[in-house]
């Protein structure tokens, strides 16, 4: 299941293979870039390594004269061969932005390509998809409006034959609707929806990613929770891709990929995450969690993480929900499985993933929170100690690890019990000499709530006191008394904030 795609059945099958997995490979980079600045992301269907090793993949600058001899070429040629070369040398043009911007301006050139979308000649239509295609991926939202008359053809081609076709149609219409407002208005009540749903029950696999991409472009659009996310939940969608998330030999990664990233969309929009989890969200992406945990321990595929990313955070996201507790949802989950493959999730993004602990410890403060099962799961198997170590990481994943612990404090004196004595306290003793603030905070959370549940507590003989080298508190104010002032406070019962229970929400970028 987890190996890689084998090519498809055609000439080239081993480029397009490649192809495919660079594209995955940028998709993923500007997905992490798309959560820090607002980006947008588009995909280019090219055979780039072909057209290298034929001498053709240098763009070329195309004016009016020469635009205008191409399709009337393609449109009144001699024969097949020489119109479909006409097109195919008005794509390479359109490869470059001062040819698309010629070519928009040019009157009658986009009905001109619109009637040889639509010509009875597969070749033609083809070529002339691949024209709108590079036309959709220009980074100028005038030409993606000026594609807006071929938008409907290409919502009705997605019901034909050809894989290859459909293919280059969806990745068409995704680039298309991540640019313009207009297009995505035009789109909607022309069906795309209705269409997307009919097109996800596809056997093909490429058909299914590009799938994928084009509605994941769709449920990102601003106004998606009010207009489309409503309809996409009334449609079928939702219990297909539930179903291409479903473990097991039939799961392919880069479909997976793609929708898992949908039901992210979909999660964060919160328009009605109780469907979602009463279609048994919460256990299907928990088994999909376990299954990629066990993959990890058996593979060293670097691809892995761009699935536990969305993965991680549609299972965060839904436990935040009210709804989760009315159908049994942390029931959905089992315990003692999802913290080993969580733990399986750490040790293995620690090495090769840092960025991805914050992930993993995000859904692990999310189960903690209001479960005790959870909680005694993490102490019954002993990974108090292997959390502690990733403390030196970043301020980041501190916080969170420090959150974990205070939520498993916060259950009572037994929980604490098991906490202290034991590595926590040399630790606390690193982290409050901690120059950032939060981390202090937090750690003074776990020592009010350890002060609050078991006021026997105290500092043996061999205790380390240390003071940071920057600090957030006056130089008077030592480690050892902002402890001694929690644990008095503690026992005069003062009342202390604590923000150790919160359940912690994912956004959409």
């Amino acid at each position: 299941m987890w190996r890689g795609r084998q090519g498809r059945l055609r000439p080239v099958g081993c480029v397009v293979e490649e192809l495919r997995c660079r594209r995955r490979e940028r998709e993923a980079a500007l997905r992490k870039a798309r959560r820090e600045q607002q980006l947008v992301s588009k995909r280019l269907l090219r055979d780039d390594l072909l057209e290298e090793a034929e001498g053709e993949c240098v763009a070329m600058i195309l004016g009016e004269a020469e635009i205008q001899q191409f399709l009337q070429l393609a449109q009144r040629g001699t024969d097949e061969k020489q119109r479909e070369r006409a097109l195919v040398s008005l794509r390479r043009g359109l490869q470059h932005p001062q040819t698309q911007q010629t070519f928009i301006w040019l009157e009658g050139s986009m009905r001109t390509l619109v009637g040889l979308l639509t010509s009875n000649r597969a070749l033609l239509q083809l070529e002339a998809a691949r024209c709108l295609h590079e036309l959709s991926h220009s980074e100028q939202s005038a030409v993606a409006e000026a594609c807006l008359p071929a938008t409907s053809y290409l919502l009705t081609y997605l019901s034909g034959h050809s894989s290859d076709f459909i293919e280059l149609c969806l990745y068409t219409l995704g680039n298309l609707i991540v640019e313009s407002e207009a297009v995505r208005r035009r789109l909607l009540p022309q069906g795309i929806v209705p269409a997307l749903a009919a097109c996800i029950q596809s056997p093909h696999l490429t058909v299914l990613e590009a799938l994928g991409y084009a509605l994941s472009q769709l449920l990102q659009a601003k106004e998606a929770p009010e207009m489309i996310i409503p309809s996409v939940l009334g449609s079928t969608l939702p219990q297909h891709i539930l179903q291409l998330l479903q473990p097991g030999p039939k799961l392919n990664p880069g479909v997976a990929v793609e929708f898992a990233w949908c039901l992210h969309y979909i999660i964060c929009s919160q328009v009605n995450n109780a469907l979602l989890i009463s279609q048994g969200g919460l256990s299907t992406l928990g088994l999909l969690l376990l299954d990629v945990a066990g993959a990890v321990q058996r593979t060293e595929d670097a691809g892995l993480e761009l699935l536990v990313c969305p993965v991680l955070r549609c299972l965060s996201n839904l436990l935040t929900e009210a709804a989760v507790e009315v159908v049994g949802g942390p029931n959905q989950l089992e315990d003692e499985r999802v913290v080993v493959a969580l733990y399986i999730l750490l040790q293995f993004f620690v090495q090769k993933q840092p960025s991805l602990l914050p992930e993993c410890l995000w859904l692990l403060n999310n189960l903690t929170a209001n479960s005790p099962s959870f909680c005694t799961s993490l102490l019954s198997m002993d990974l108090i100690k292997p959390l502690l170590q990733l403390l030196p990481v970043s301020n980041v994943v501190s916080v969170l690890v420090l959150t974990v612990l205070c939520n498993v404090a916060e259950k009572g004196p037994a929980y604490c019990q098991h906490l202290w004595p034991g590595p926590l306290l040399p630790c606390l003793m690193g982290t409050l000499a901690s120059s950032d603030t939060e981390v202090v905070g937090q750690s003074l959370e776990l020592l009010h709530l350890l002060f609050l549940y078991r006021p026997e507590v105290s500092f043996g003989p061999g205790t380390p006191i240390l003071r940071p080298v920057v600090s957030p508190w006056p130089l008077s104010l030592s480690i050892l008394s902002i402890a001694t002032f929690l644990g008095l406070a503690s026992l005069c019962g003062l009342q202390f904030r604590t923000c150790s229970l919160w359940l912690g929400r994912h956004s959409s970028k």
